[in-house]
């Protein structure tokens, strides 16, 4: 069974002399040994699958390596094997237990949604901002056990005071209601085995051996479970990488590993510094980079892949520059390559980096996923514009119909819309189409007719305006004739709206460039959005190039890895000041270049734009902390960087690349 593992994963697999710690480097082959050490422990050595526990962080991550143990055993069943999240064992824990408590066993479990509607009616307040600081500081105190009484007189001003008294009465209101948030799931079985030694003892004795996935990210909390759980016995493997703790802004200690080593004198140190996904260049990056952090244990990544590609920094004149030069590279090593658009990854530390390089991926008809926030083009606002455009291009497009008469709201209610879908349900056709049929003046009241109509002849006008004219007038008349931007700021508060409309003039400011410089009419430029946003509406997207933040890009791997927007205030991020932030972000950075199997490209530009005003931008400090003989510098003149390209020369390779790509 071990027989496909290298030695040193075959160590860490075998120790059961104690505590051990396995610190498992990107691509080192963490789970396989995880998994590899359940099957072990059940097939060698004798334990029952009841009595062990591997605790991870995603749902995602458990399911893959319940399906991976399961193939594993071979006389075996692995049902009755506990691999879960944190929250999932404290749940479990939670209703066998829920009677010390004072619970019923079928409590309710409120996510942030339920939470901050308890939190928003017991305030007083609608302001969602203010909701989501009082969420975040009451999720503080519970993970750091702090009870509202304690909270109460540490308080040190008025607005900590009223934070205080709230979390007071939001726990009196769970417990009303039978119900525990997500931090409690983690917090109260702490307090259950601290106050019933008893409960402690059975849930000992119920898991006799313990594996912790991705250990660096644990929090105070989840860290006192699995020391209370693991008791005197010590039988525990804590997996994890100290390199890729990118979690310290919602509680990840990575002190935590300094922790077992003060709580385990005797624990065993294994490192898996093998890696069996980059080539040697991107794993030098990576290790001269992470050098410059403080470390408790050091590490050194290698592989066997050969070489691998030179890295390549190329300096952009500006965001949107960025984005073209991105995707024009991409396509052209695509095309050269023969590879698949799922090979590539563009990834950023910020979301709203994101917008440039969907357009430009929209722009030359490019599928694309994007992960760890919304897509410009899912934003609601976004979505509510677009369907209006869909309906100029195709009256018979029913939700983009239904979406567009309720946004904004026109006196146009559901029991009119119900009325007109059950008539263009027996004709058997569109709801626009029926609007105009007579049976609808009679079934509806005259002056939701009169509405109605008014709102399809409006469509129609614009619809025939759409075909011939220019396409910036006619969105312009579209905008004003519906008056978005007041709706928004009827209906939000000012900073909400304010973001929402200043997408909305992004994505028209984007229509309009596109359809001048492809002399498209509106239509045609609609037609192009609804056949896009249609392709993007398919679940199973095979073959798309991924587009993701770091953090959410972390547990992933890539072919071919753009790593964007770096830049000082970006990465590292403007509000890194301390030594230890800035140690943080040296880590999103390392797991960027990590996440690269073939080939690496990291981008800044030399000056943005902020709101309205450009500003200069200095290319990040980490790009210098990469060993330099590996580096391969192009683009616009930069401190160390190689001469600028020619804006004829950019223009003549990019015709070429255009005219290869046929």
């Amino acid at each position: 069974m071990l027989s496909k593992l290298n030695p040193t994963q075959r160590k860490a697999v075998k120790y059961l002399d104690g505590p051990l710690l396995v610190l498992a480097g990107a691509g080192s082959g963490k789970t396989r040994v995880i998994t590899h050490k359940l099957a072990y422990l059940i097939e060698q050595c004798g334990y029952a699958p009841r009595n062990i526990a591997a605790i991870t962080f995603t749902n995602k991550a458990a399911n893959e390596m319940r399906e991976r143990v399961g193939k594993l055993l071979t006389g075996c069943d692995a049902k009755e094997l506990t691999v879960c999240t944190f929250h999932a064992l404290g749940m479990q824990i939670l209703r066998m237990e829920a009677d010390l408590l004072g619970y019923k066993k079928q409590f309710s479990i409120f996510d942030s949604a339920d939470t901050a509607k308890i939190i928003g009616e017991l305030s007083g307040t609608p302001d969602k901002q203010e909701i989501r600081i009082a969420q975040s500081v009451i999720s503080n105190w519970k993970a750091s056990f702090t009870s509202p009484g304690q909270a109460l007189s540490q308080a040190e001003n008025e607005m900590q005071q009223h934070t205080a008294r709230l979390y007071a009465r939001y726990q009196e209101t769970l417990r009303a209601y039978q119900a525990m948030d997500f931090d409690d799931l983690i917090r109260m079985p702490v307090e259950l085995f601290k106050n019933f030694p008893e409960a402690l003892l059975r849930w000992q004795q119920r898991f006799r051996y313990l594996l912790i996935d991705e250990y660096q990210d644990t929090n105070d909390c989840q860290y006192q479970m699995t020391r209370l759980l693991a008791g005197s016995r010590a039988a525990l493997t804590a997996v994890g990488d100290d390199d890729q703790a990118i979690y310290a802004w919602r509680g990840a200690s990575s002190e935590n590993l300094q922790n077992l080593q003060n709580d385990y004198p005797d624990l065993s140190v294994i490192k898996l510094e093998q890696n069996y996904r980059s080539s040697q260049r991107i794993l030098a990056c990576a290790n001269h980079l992470i050098c410059n952090n403080t470390k408790l244990y050091e590490k050194k990544l290698w592989s066997e892949h050969g070489p691998g590609d030179p890295i390549r920094v190329c300096a952009t004149k500006d965001g949107e520059n960025e984005a073209e030069s991105v995707v024009m590279r991409l396509l052209g090593h695509k095309f050269e390559h023969g590879t698949r658009f799922a090979d590539y990854a563009i990834l950023y530390r910020s979301n709203h980096l994101s917008r440039a390089f969907e357009e430009q991926l929209r722009a030359q008809k490019i599928p694309y996923t994007v992960s760890g926030g919304t897509s410009f083009f899912d934003h609601a606002e976004i979505k509510d514009i677009t369907a209006y455009l869909r309906l100029i291009a195709n009256t018979d497009d029913d939700p983009a119909f239904i979406r567009a008469i309720t946004t904004p709201k026109r006196g146009i209610g559901n029991t009119t819309l119900e009325k007109l879908a059950a008539h263009a349900a027996t004709r058997n056709i569109s709801l626009f189409e029926a609007a105009f049929e007579s049976a609808m003046a009679h079934q509806l009241q005259p002056r939701q007719h009169e509405d109605l109509i008014t709102f399809c002849n409006f469509i129609n006008r614009m619809e025939a305006r759409a075909v011939k004219e220019a396409c910036a007038p006619v969105l312009a008349d579209l905008m004003s004739a519906i008056d978005y931007e007041a709706w928004l700021f009827d209906s939000f508060d000012p900073r909400q709206a304010e973001t929402k409309w200043a997408n909305v003039q992004d994505f028209i400011g984007w229509i309009n460039r596109k359809s001048e410089a492809d002399e498209k009419s509106m239509v045609a430029m609609t037609q192009t959005i609804a056949l896009l946003n249609l392709l993007e509406a398919r679940e199973q997207e095979t073959d798309a190039v991924s587009l993701s933040t770091l953090h959410a890009a972390k547990g992933l791997e890539f072919g071919h890895v753009f790593l964007v927007g770096a830049e000082e205030g970006i990465l590292p991020h403007e509000r890194s000041a301390a030594p230890e932030q800035i140690e943080e972000e040296r880590r999103l950075m390392y797991v960027g270049i990590t996440r690269a199997q073939r080939s690496l490209q990291i981008s800044y530009c030399t000056r943005r734009k902020r709101g309205k005003e450009w500003s200069a931008c200095e290319p990040s400090r980490f790009i210098a902390e990469l060993p330099q003989g590996e580096m391969v510098y192009s683009g616009v003149a930069a401190a160390g960087s190689a001469p600028a390209v020619s804006k004829e020369e950019g223009m003549d390779k990019l015709a070429r690349l255009k005219a290869m790509l046929g």
